[in-house]
């Protein structure tokens, strides 16, 4: 295989390490075999990094751009990446690494003209109707997430982060969704194999979020899964609550301490948008968009 230039690689050779056994392999498959695994993956995350078109990426770097899209497209239709940070996963957790008290937050980015040159936001693909058997996270969604906001045509990437603000779990929708209308689904993909006997651990300790999921569905549902809801009042409900008198009942339970650990998400946004091909979306597919943003979760993983 001939060498990338530092200048280009996203992974370091220890960290390639960890995740190369995990890639697919070339046992079994029909046509020409995987090659330079390595080469490819590269490409896939400086084509992110930098934003650039894919037919702009550096041919002697990386080969032909064709294969880079291919393999990354296979990838983000079947599983490959979620799986890979389920293994990377796994390992931080048997190591004591994972902080259960959960942040949860969601983040906007603008969809450019060339991710919107295809079925329109309110349009069906239906997608989901053709691949019942597969995770929706594997399923291409009605609208190809994206949707209209105030800021135009957007996406908005939902992520769970742990308590030291690294990624366990995202969804990506249309920048129309409320927040706290897709926590359910966010929560369900935390997924967290163990590496001997036992279930994958799927309930944190506590979610820390804003405003914006305090509502009442929200806290029930939490309350019935036993997660610690650290979620502030919204100020209306606050004074609704004051207008009844003892009739209001009492506030929910709020750690005003543990609330403080929030900024962990955002903090963490910060960090995936500087990959500029996440800030803005390019891609026309929300699977191959999503596979984008798992790819940097695995690094942030893997740097930890």
């Amino acid at each position: 295989m001939r060498s990338t230039g530092s200048r280009y690689r996203v992974f370091t050779d220890e960290q390639w390490q960890r995740i190369e056994p995990l890639l697919p392999s070339n046992q079994g498959r029909r046509g020409h075999p995987f090659g330079e695994h390595r080469r490819v993956v590269e490409g896939i995350a400086f084509r992110y990094r930098t934003g650039i078109p894919w037919r702009d990426l550096p041919r002697e770097q990386f080969g032909p751009w064709q294969t880079v899209w291919k393999r990354h497209r296979r990838y983000a239709a079947d599983g490959t990446w979620d799986r890979v940070l389920a293994h990377v996963l796994a390992e931080a957790d048997a190591a004591g690494m994972i902080d259960w008290a959960v942040s949860v937050d969601a983040t906007i980015a603008r969809a450019r003209q060339h991710a919107t040159n295809t079925t329109r936001p309110d349009q069906d693909t239906g997608a989901g109707s053709n691949h019942k058997k597969l995770p929706l996270t594997e399923v291409e969604p009605p609208g190809h997430g994206i949707g209209r906001s105030r800021g135009g045509l957007t996406t908005k990437i939902h992520h769970a982060v742990d308590g030291r603000g690294r990624p366990l779990a995202t969804i990506v929708t249309g920048g129309q969704r409320n927040d706290g209308a897709v926590l359910a689904q966010v929560l369900a993909e935390i997924h967290v194999p163990r590496p001997g006997p036992g279930a994958a651990r799927t309930r944190p300790e506590a979610v820390i979020a804003d405003r914006a999921y305090a509502t009442g569905v929200i806290r029930t549902e939490l309350r019935r899964r036993r997660i610690r809801a650290v979620i502030p009042d919204k100020k209306d409900q606050i004074a609704a609550r004051q207008r009844r008198g003892s009739r209001g009942g009492r506030p929910p339970a709020f750690d005003e301490q543990a609330y403080r650990g929030r900024n962990v998400v955002e903090r963490y946004f910060a960090l995936a948008k500087q990959w500029r091909g996440l800030a803005t979306r390019y891609d026309k597919l929300a699977i191959t968009y999503r596979a984008a943003v798992t790819i940097c979760a695995i690094l942030t993983w893997l740097r930890a």
